[in-house]
Order: C-alpha cells, then sequence, then structure tokens
C-alpha cells in the first residue's frame, strides 16, 4: 500500500526588491531576507530585482520586459516587498511595477521588509503600499519587519543587520502569516476561481 506525503506543497513567494537606485541598501537586506527564506521548506522563493529585471520605461504593457516578468508574478502565491522610504512613500519605479499588472497581484498576500533612514524607518511606504494593494483586493500582512535608521543596523565591518536575533524573529513571525494566508488563497481560489 502506497503512502502520499500529507505536507501542503511548497508556497511560491516572489520577493520584489523595491529600489533601484545607484547607492542603494536594498541589495543587503534582500540577501538578508532570502537566507530567513532559504531555511524553510515550505517556500520557494523567486527574487525579483528592479535594478536587474526591469527598467522603469520599459514597463508597458507589451515590452519584452513586461511578457518576461509576468509569468513570474502570476506564479507567486504570494508577494514580499522590500521597501525603502523616498520623500515619504515608494520609490518611483515600485509604483510603476505595480501599476503595469493587475490580475498577477489579485487576491494574493503580501508582506513587507521596510527600511529608511529616518526613524520611521519605512513605515510610510509600507503605508502607502497597503493602500495601492487593497485595490488589488490583496490580504496585507499585519506584521512586517522594518529596519528604521538603517545606518544603525550595520555594525562597523559592515554587515547587516546588528540584532540579527531579533530581525530573524520578526521576520518568522511575518512568514507564518504570509504562509497561512497564501495556503488559505490558493486553496481557496483552485475550489471557487476569484472574479475581482
Amino acid at each position: 500500500m502506497s503512502t502520499q506525503s500529507t505536507s501542503p506543497r511548497p508556497l511560491r513567494v516572489v520577493v520584489v526588491v523595491g529600489s533601484a537606485r545607484e547607492g542603494r541598501l536594498a541589495p543587503d537586506v534582500a540577501t538578508w531576507f532570502a537566507q530567513q527564506t532559504s531555511v524553510r521548506d515550505d517556500l520557494l522563493t523567486d527574487v525579483v530585482d528592479l535594478a536587474d529585471a526591469v527598467l522603469p520605461a520599459s514597463l508597458v504593457p507589451h515590452a519584452p520586459e513586461t511578457a518576461a516578468l509576468r509569468p513570474r508574478l502570476a506564479a507567486a502565491d504570494a508577494f514580499v516587498f522590500i521597501v525603502p522610504e523616498y520623500n515619504r512613500s515608494v520609490p518611483g519605479p515600485l509604483k510603476t511595477l505595480v501599476d503595469t499588472f493587475n490580475a498577477e497581484w489579485e487576491a494574493k498576500p503580501v508582506a513587507f521588509v521596510g527600511y529608511g533612514l529616518g526613524m520611521s524607518g519605512g513605515v510610510r511606504a509600507v503605508e502607502h503600499l497597503r493602500q495601492i494593494f487593497g485595490e488589488f483586493h490583496c490580504v496585507t500582512m499585519k506584521d512586517t519587519v522594518m529596519f528604521p535608521q538603517i545606518l544603525e543596523h550595520y555594525d562597523p565591518q559592515g554587515r547587516f543587520p546588528v540584532d540579527a536575533e531579533g530581525a530573524a524573529g520578526a521576520a518568522k513571525l511575518m512568514l507564518e502569516q504570509l504562509v497561512w494566508w497564501g495556503r488559505a488563497l490558493r486553496d481557496a481560489k483552485e475550489t471557487h476561481p476569484y472574479r475581482g
């Protein structure tokens, strides 16, 4: 008699690195976050870096760059946005990316890792993204990972983050919520396709 695994299939998570600015700190944050997801067997992670994958000027509906990115976003069960706060909001290229797609975001869970140079640490950028993703009927995670005054999260040797244990704990809590919602929404859509 054969036995089948009762372990749910992994959740496909697209991590969007939301800054394309020269001298950005986003790669450090994204590398750290990818390490948090890599130790989990319930996640399959695909990283989309705006600086490498897409140029803002190319984000028009029929551009080759858009066509290449569309299936990656569509295949996602959930999203995590690595987002800095620029001028009290989100970076322009990230907003352009979001506005270029529609069905790819719909009815999926979204989590955030925010950072900034100031005390708010990306809070305002995350809150703006919550409003934006509400238009796509997304569920945004209550808990986030935040790095206020991000330069203070580097040690003298340039290692990030200084409080690795605290940051990992915040990421674990957020990812647990993301996995729950990701599975719930994926299962629901497989039974009843979403028509927003």
